[in-house]
């Protein structure tokens, strides 16, 4: 079998927080060698964020770091001393790739920006994933994911008919910015093998978001400024469309009862008259309030009341084998628990469990694709902070044991 797509190929790694380390993770799953840096001074905020391996707290036991930093090696560095800059400066050298998700500016001010970096290594590839990207008023900015979510337009087009704009339930914007990062980097690897030559990615992350709900800035404006109205889990071209309720799940987790639901998208008359002799309403299927996707629009509510009436009294998975048998679109509406139990995903391998040096063996969702010729995917856990300062520095940057003793006298090392 070949080598993994990126190997050979090394990322200094100065993100943080979640979307910049889910495009290094990105990057990692396809074979680079990702050297995270963080300081003991200022950790990254996800080293401090629930889940908690066994409910203890620590820097190197949050299931969320240990999530979307695998296959990283992290060096600790101390980034506020001038030795410890001149440190990571010659990281980035030995890099191919350098990644950040600060504001901008922030790079150019600790000495490691993409004018200064390429002086002495023209091939370097750098992006900065800022939340405003380097130019216009915004670009000072600070960002956060759950705040560019409202700011792409997403949370106008979230909501029910009548009722206000709604959050998505997560951070949208930083996985979506983390994947379209590792995209770029992979196209400035290619213009570079092509050409031999580096350069610079500005990324929004802002942008990014704005970019995958285009559908509402292009109803705005081919509608005559209208605003796109909110409609829940409806649709405009199926019906009945939506997540409707069933019974609880049978367990109760940690002592609480867990609500359920199915999800049920009917795409057409022929589908629907399939709906309605699997719920025993067969006559429905002709039924002129019902037998076209016209009438089903100007009938929704009555139609969504009839459906949840059978669906309630039946167990979400009763439900979606029904549907399923019958030719309908429907599913359950996963829970953590089902993911995780779910014979396909860990029949694939999706699941992923390495030993962590602090926390044993945990289980971690992997990369959702699968290479026939190359391997990529996860070979090792996310690291405990500092774990590889000493290989990093010996290996790759080439100081020696007194030199690295020395510095870490000086505290250039944390």
């Amino acid at each position: 079998m070949a080598a993994p797509p990126l190997a050979g190929i090394r990322v200094a790694d100065f993100t943080w927080v979640w979307a910049g380390p889910y495009c290094t993770l990105q990057l990692g799953y396809m074979g680079a060698e990702v050297i995270r840096v963080e300081t003991r001074t200022r950790l990254c905020v996800t080293r401090h964020m629930t889940p908690m391996a066994d409910g203890k707290a620590g820097p190197n036991r949050s299931g969320y770091f240990n999530q979307y930093n695998q296959n990283k090696k992290s060096i600790s560095i101390n980034l506020r001393s001038a030795e410890g800059r001149a440190v990571a400066k010659r990281l980035a050298l030995a890099s191919d790739v350098v990644t950040n998700n600060f504001a901008a500016g922030v790079m150019d001010r600790l000495g490691l920006g993409y004018e200064e970096l390429r002086k002495s290594k023209p091939d370097i590839i750098m992006i900065t994933m800022s939340g405003f990207g380097e130019t216009g008023p915004l670009r000072e900015y600070v960002a956060y994911g759950p705040a560019q979510v409202p700011l792409s337009g997403l949370s106008a087009l979230t909501g029910y008919k009548g009722g206000p704009p709604l959050h998505v339930g997560f951070s949208y914007g930083d996985p979506n910015g983390g994947v379209h990062g590792a995209f770029a980097v992979l196209a400035a690897l290619y213009h570079r093998a092509r050409t031999g030559e580096g350069q610079y990615i500005d990324l929004s992350q802002w942008e990014t978001s704005v970019a995958m709900v285009a559908e509402g800035v292009l109803e705005y404006q081919m509608m005559g400024e209208q605003e796109p109205e909110r409609m829940g889990n409806r649709d405009h071209w199926n019906a009945p469309h939506g997540v409707f309720r069933t019974k609880d799940m049978a367990e109760k987790v940690a002592g609480r009862s867990i609500d359920m639901w199915v999800s049920i998208a009917v795409a057409s008359d022929d589908q629907f008259r399939r709906l309605a002799a699997a719920i025993g309403r067969p006559g429905m299927g002709s039924d002129p309030r019902y037998a076209t996707f016209a009438a089903r629009k100007q009938n929704e509510d009555e139609l969504e009341a009839i459906i949840t009436d059978w669906t309630s009294t039946r167990y979400a998975r009763e439900v979606e084998e029904i549907l399923q048998d019958a030719g309908v679109p429907a599913a359950i509406v996963s829970t953590n628990k089902d993911l995780f139990e779910d014979p396909h995903l860990n029949h694939r391998g999706f699941f992923v469990e390495l030993e962590h040096p602090e926390v044993g063996v945990r289980k971690h969702t992997g990369p959702p694709w699968r290479m026939d010729r190359t391997p990529n995917g996860v070979q090792r856990a996310a690291p405990v902070l500092g774990q590889d300062t000493d290989d990093v520095m010996t290996r790759v940057l080439g100081y020696t044991a007194e030199e690295l003793a020395k510095l870490r006298e000086a505290g250039a090392l944390n």
